[in-house]
């Protein structure tokens, strides 16, 4: 779990970062979470496991032979970037990372969460 600490610890020091979690897709259960995104981390995971199974499963559906790298969702004040573990004994994970608007830089954001991502380990 200290592993999984530092991991929350690194994402949050991401600018414009105020919350993060690592989420088993399957029960929407946070191993780890950090933060003060303004509401329920635990509650948003949970939600968030539904957009990657439901993603995963129209993937299946429409036969493509591809994988989610993430998944951004833009809300007014915040983006919420979602990114899926491929790596060794992470498969079934993903790492939900909630951002600032006006204090986040996008792309940075996204290039150094995938930084972190290819770091963990479970």
């Amino acid at each position: 779990m200290a592993q999984l600490d530092t991991v929350i610890s690194d994402l949050l020091s991401i600018d414009g970062a105020n919350g993060a979690a690592i989420v088993d897709v399957d029960s929407g259960m946070a191993l780890a979470a950090g933060g003060n995104p303004g509401f329920d981390l635990n509650v948003a995971a949970a939600g968030n496991s539904n957009v990657v199974r439901a993603k995963l499963r129209t993937i299946s559906d429409i036969e493509l032979s591809d994988e989610i790298e993430d998944i951004l969702i833009t809300l007014r004040t915040q983006y919420h970037l979602i990114n899926v573990l491929k790596g060794a004994g992470t498969s079934g994970l993903f790492v939900y990372l909630v951002l600032d608007r006006n204090t986040a830089n996008l792309a940075l954001a996204r290039h150094k969460l995938r930084g972190v991502a290819g770091s963990i380990t479970v």
